[in-house]
């Protein structure tokens, strides 16, 4: 049942810039997911020089970058982009940032030849590691679902993320590297807002969260969303949580 709102609209920051590592996979995911369920979809991109204003978007999406792409999106996002994402993400609004577009939503991202302004809407700071944390990674959140709450993907990072303590972390890192590689967080969460390093991209291999999302967006519950045949889509999970060395003992048989 679909009763509040048959559109979501998903504000696409920088889509030609930050879209790097296949993550432009997620917003198909969503796509789908909506026109499978009789759901309009409208993407809207927002790059440099755009307004991005509240009442206009459902969702943000912010996907990752290369280091020169970050400090023109960083330096692009100050000002009225700043107040808006700060507000959306202190509501705990839709949103999903994943890697570069995570490090943004920071005070900054800096290592010995980058400085990177954030917009300070999440309490964090990126610095640049010697090397990069790149592999299989599982997660484990408090959101739920079928799997429990358990993530699968990929990450491949140079940036060092670190936390402070008015922003809780997305979740516990089962196996792989994380945020920074050494306190076992990944990611970022305040209510809908999510920020991650996972990689895949993400949603395709964790089907359940984009349905998350999508209701989120809505304002609807998951379980009024209309069923799909997620087959593929667990099976896709089983494969991420596999390549990541965490078994999934409850999956269902097909």
């Amino acid at each position: 049942m679909l009763s509040k709102q048959t559109e979501l609209r998903v504000a696409v920051l920088y889509p030609t810039l930050l879209n790097i590592y296949a993550d432009r996979g997620n917003i198909d995911f969503l796509r789908r997911r909506c026109e499978w369920r009789e759901v309009g979809f409208r993407v809207i991109p927002v790059g440099v020089g755009d307004a991005l204003e509240e009442g206009t978007f459902d969702l943000v999406y912010i996907g990752g970058g290369q280091d020169r792409d970050q400090v023109r999106c960083g330096a692009d996002l100050q000002g009225r982009k700043a107040e808006v994402l700060g507000d959306w993400i202190a509501g705990g609004k839709p949103l999903l940032a994943v890697c570069g577009g995570y490090q943004l939503l920071g005070d900054a991202y800096t290592g010995p030849d980058l400085s990177i302004r954030g917009i300070s809407a999440i309490d964090a700071r990126t610095t640049q590691g010697d090397s990069r944390l790149i592999g299989p990674i599982a997660i484990r959140t408090d959101l739920g679902g079928p799997t429990d709450g358990v993530l699968a993907g990929f990450e491949n990072h140079a940036g060092r993320t670190v936390l402070g303590g008015k922003t809780p972390p997305l979740g516990t890192v089962l196996t792989g590297h994380g945020n920074d590689g050494e306190s076992g967080q990944e990611g970022c969460r305040n209510g809908a807002s999510l920020g991650t390093y996972l990689h895949g991209p993400l949603l395709p291999k964790n089907w359940w969260l984009a349905d998350w999302l999508i209701a989120e967006s809505l304002g609807l519950q998951v379980d009024e969303l209309t069923p799909l045949d997620d087959s593929l889509e667990i099976a896709a999970h089983r494969v991420a949580r596999s390549a990541a060395g965490v078994e999934w003992s409850d999956a269902p048989a097909f």
